[in-house]
């Protein structure tokens, strides 16, 4: 299989628009913001929680009405935490990203498997853990 080769300018360019992608997301979740959520999420992504032996799967449509529904937590002046733990690249057009998220008093790990098309990084699917509720 031939290896797919980037310069480096090339890859610090890929990296910090991936970082905006990033970004977006955590916007999306703070803001509750359905139209930033479906521009950072692919409209075939799925998203995952394994949580109590179970695999539970959310279509990304099903999920924008939660979060249409859901009172965001900058409304209610609740604390921002969210945090980037890993960057997986898989040059050009993919990488799987861990980050921290809090949510009200829930507090995720969230893994998003993020894809690069023509124009944009989007999350193509996403695994949450419910890590703690902090009170």
């Amino acid at each position: 299989m031939p290896q797919v080769e980037m310069t480096e300018s090339k890859e610090n360019e890929t990296r910090i628009e991936l970082e905006g992608a990033i970004r977006e997301y955590f916007e999306a979740m703070y803001r509750c913001d359905e139209e930033l959520l479906m521009r950072v999420f692919h409209p075939s992504a799925s998203l995952f929680d394994a949580d109590d032996g179970r695999i539970f799967v959310d279509p990304i449509n099903c999920y924008r009405d939660t979060i249409k529904r859901r009172k965001s937590p900058e409304s209610t002046f609740a604390p921002r935490e969210d945090e980037v733990l890993m960057i997986d690249m898989i040059p050009p057009s993919a990488a799987v990203v861990k980050v921290r998220v809090r949510i009200h008093e829930n507090r995720f790990v969230d893994h998003l498997m993020f894809a690069r098309d023509e124009t944009s990084w989007r999350i193509v699917a996403k695994l949450w853990h419910l890590e703690e509720i902090v009170q």
